[in-house]
């Protein structure tokens, strides 16, 4: 009988070890999008996924052509497995309905999930395929004191 324990524990330990790895694969679409189109991507694919960029440089002279997109998320898109997020994370009263979320059915008062703006840089070589990208606060955060968490 004790030999049949092994095996078993074996398959629990197997089990978490791969929710841990998959949940680490978890975040923003637009990430693991990116993340697989690097040298993969056109401009065109990326404008049909995100529409036409907020801002676009091309260099005169050749070069790296840079997109720059914006775009409200919040924590629960961020950080899914976040146990917080999980159980209805931070809400931030909104005083009129929020074009960027919605409210609580039946509170009194209207709340929403917290958003924040990001910035996605992408940079394309001369053949317009995706080169690199990033993803940065577009103002940095603060906490409800003023300073950055």
């Amino acid at each position: 009988m004790r030999k049949r324990r092994l095996p078993e524990r074996m398959l629990w330990l197997a089990v978490l070890v791969c929710v841990v790895v998959l949940s680490a694969c978890v975040g923003p679409w637009r990430d693991r999008y990116l993340d697989g189109g690097v040298k993969k991507l056109s401009q065109a694919q990326i404008v049909e996924r995100f529409g036409p960029p907020h801002t676009a440089k091309t260099p005169a002279l050749g070069g790296d052509t840079v997109w720059t997109y914006r775009f409200p998320m919040s924590d629960k898109e961020l950080h899914p497995w976040n146990p917080t997020n999980l159980t209805g994370g931070p809400k931030t009263k909104a005083p009129s309905p929020s074009p960027f979320g919605k409210s609580v059915q039946g509170a009194e008062d209207a709340y929403r999930d917290p958003l924040y703006c990001y910035r996605y840089t992408l940079s394309f070589d001369d053949a317009k395929i995706l080169k690199t990208w990033k993803r940065e606060d577009c103002v940095p955060r603060t906490d409800d004191n003023g300073s950055s968490p």
